[in-house]
């Protein structure tokens, strides 16, 4: 069994690499020393859905490219399956595709580093 569950959710019109995601958020909470069970959810999602999101809990009513959320910002919490739940993080794939166009980037790879960005939040580490 996986210690380290990754639930991704996409919108069906999107086309995401899930296996790169879960290998990226994988080695990427191992390199930060998360060991265990842990478990942390990704979502794609459209601009609607992600201006939704940015009212609700930024109070900025506009699209953004990621969003996390934290299960204790910046205090991990055990959850009842002794399972570590580090949080959401949010993707707007219509972001994704204007930004991956504007720095000539891969989509998988602007992916990749937003999912990155995210996982940093939720562990607490934030803008260098």
């Amino acid at each position: 069994m996986e210690e380290i569950q990754i639930l991704i959710f996409v919108e069906s019109r999107y086309q995401v690499n899930r296996k790169r995601i879960r290998s990226l958020v994988n080695n990427l909470l191992k390199k930060q020393g998360v060991a265990g069970k842990a478990e942390v959810s990704i979502a794609i999602v459209g601009d609607r859905k992600m201006r939704e999101l940015s009212r609700k809990y930024k109070g900025e009513d506009k699209t953004r490219n990621v969003l996390s959320f934290s299960q204790a910002e910046g205090e991990p919490v055990k959850n009842p399956s002794d399972a570590l739940f580090l949080g959401d993080v949010v993707i707007s794939y219509p972001q994704v595709i204007r930004e991956a166009s504007a720095q000539e980037v891969l989509v998988d790879e602007k992916i990749e580093e937003l999912v990155e960005h995210g996982i940093m939040h939720l562990l607490g580490i934030n803008h260098e």
